[in-house]
């Protein structure tokens, strides 16, 4: 899904409203120093008479100009990074602030698309308002143990959906810690609705924040995606995968509600092939069991999961049912004259 030109023209204008925020900080905080500490104005214009001086030598032919110039810029400096220090200002008080170092808020690093640039590009094109809606209250920091109960024993792992949830939550906490740093991906799955896509929320919020490009799509739509990429007529449409190829962070939802054809099992397969081998991450949330992954997108595919992903299941009650549950249960206690009947001991928890 290519930017028509009217798409990459908004987000160069806010590159370039960024770079304007930049300068005039940097201009108002010149104005305030060269004010309260006049001796850095000399040493400024000091250093630009060094500057023009070095560039009279290199077009005399000094080829030893550039490492003399290095020299002589040493000691004023120095002196500027002390004077601000004993003036209560940081060391980099006069030095540009971007909101992206790599870039310096060009969106360009060495030619190439930077990864703010990336990210800018991804949020305008999958307008992700209802994703972005549900990452404020599906995140790490809301993320609760006590829809997991230590009495519901899985008969395949013997562990009980409490630990099972604990161990999937520290691997996704670290997975997001780790992320950049190792090649990790991740498969979810398990008869539960609701429980991996919250993983997923977390996951994709932290990353989102840290400036990671972040593709989040169910699986109809990566699968609509990838058909516009093979069969598009126009480039637009050809291009429609370009983005699945270079995000960071590849997030798969409700992989086996699609219509599943030979298509869809020949693409899969080479989506996931094709991030595995450029080592870029991806995600998988599924309420299908392995043999049923293994079963509907052929051995091979599932082959390259079950080698490449870390793969974490899921089990219990749907949390959604619970939310309403509890919600329903909130609402009646607090409706006027309504006092439920509630046994000794009786709680709503243990009921669920």
């Amino acid at each position: 899904m290519a930017l028509t030109n009217s798409q990459y023209d908004t987000i160069m204008r806010i590159y370039e409203q960024k770079r304007l925020r930049t300068h005039d900080l940097l201009t108002r905080r010149y104005n305030e120093i060269y004010e309260q500490i006049p001796r850095i104005h000399e040493i400024d214009n000091e250093i630009s008479h060094l500057g023009v001086a070095n560039a009279r030598a290199l077009i005399d032919g000094n080829t030893d100009a550039p490492a003399q110039f290095r020299r002589q810029l040493h000691a004023p400096t120095v002196e500027k990074e002390a004077l601000l220090l004993a003036s209560g200002y940081p060391a980099d008080y006069l030095e540009p602030d971007y909101e992206c170092p790599d870039c310096q808020d060009t969106g360009y690093v060495d030619g190439r698309k930077c990864r703010c640039f990336q990210k800018a590009e991804i949020d305008l094109l999958y307008t992700q308002s209802n994703l972005t809606d549900i990452l404020k209250s599906e995140n790490f920091s809301t993320f609760r143990m006590d829809y997991y109960s230590s009495d519901y024993i899985d008969a395949v792992s013997h562990k009980s959906s409490l630990d099972m949830a604990k161990e999937a939550f520290t691997v996704c906490r670290s997975f997001s810690d780790h992320f950049g740093s190792e090649f990790q991906n991740l498969l979810i799955y398990g008869s539960t609705r609701g429980r991996q896509k919250f993983l997923t929320h977390c996951i994709a919020r932290e990353l989102m924040d840290r400036i990671h490009s972040v593709i989040y799509v169910t699986s109809s739509q990566l699968f609509d995606l990838l058909g516009n990429r093979e069969f598009g007529t126009n480039q637009q449409d050809r291009q429609a995968g370009a983005l699945l190829d270079d995000c960071e962070l590849l997030i798969i939802d409700d992989l086996g509600t699609e219509l599943t054809n030979s298509f869809t099992v020949s693409q899969l397969f080479i989506c996931l092939n094709d991030r595995i081998l450029q080592k870029k991450s991806t995600i998988i949330s599924t309420n299908l069991s392995l043999n049923e992954i293994k079963s509907i997108y052929s051995e091979r595919t599932f082959s390259r999961i079950s080698s490449n992903y870390r793969l974490l299941r899921l089990v219990g009650d749907d949390i959604r049912i619970k939310n309403r549950r509890q919600t329903n249960a909130a609402s009646y206690r607090t409706k006027p004259g309504k006092h439920p009947c509630r046994r000794s001991g009786d709680h709503l928890s243990d009921r669920m």
